[in-house]
């Protein structure tokens, strides 16, 4: 498990899934080279999806933007070493956006 502590963003997700999100990345960056981004994202979106069910969706890396609309309560966005992690669950409805 790695020493470095998540710093926390921005997020509308129970503080459970909260420290659930921050595990699996946590995880994710024992399993996998912290440049593999691809794998570490998907590794944390199957896990999502296994716990919460389908449609997750997770970016990993140092250097992104982004514009997304999701489901109230799903939303997490926070840093892990050197990397940003944003998780949510998507949502066709504009009036969740964030």
């Amino acid at each position: 498990m790695l020493e470095g502590k998540a710093l926390v963003e921005d997020t509308d997700m129970p503080i459970k899934m909260q420290i659930q999100a921050m595990a699996y990345a946590s995880q994710a960056l024992d399993l996998y080279d912290v440049l593999d981004c691809k794998s570490i994202a998907g590794y944390i979106k199957k896990e999502f999806d296994n716990m919460y069910g389908n449609g997750w969706q997770c970016v990993v890396g140092s250097n992104f933007g982004c514009f997304f609309t999701h489901t109230k309560g799903t939303f997490i966005y926070f840093t892990l070493e050197t990397l940003n992690f944003l998780i949510y669950k998507g949502a066709s409805n504009l009036s969740s956006s964030s």
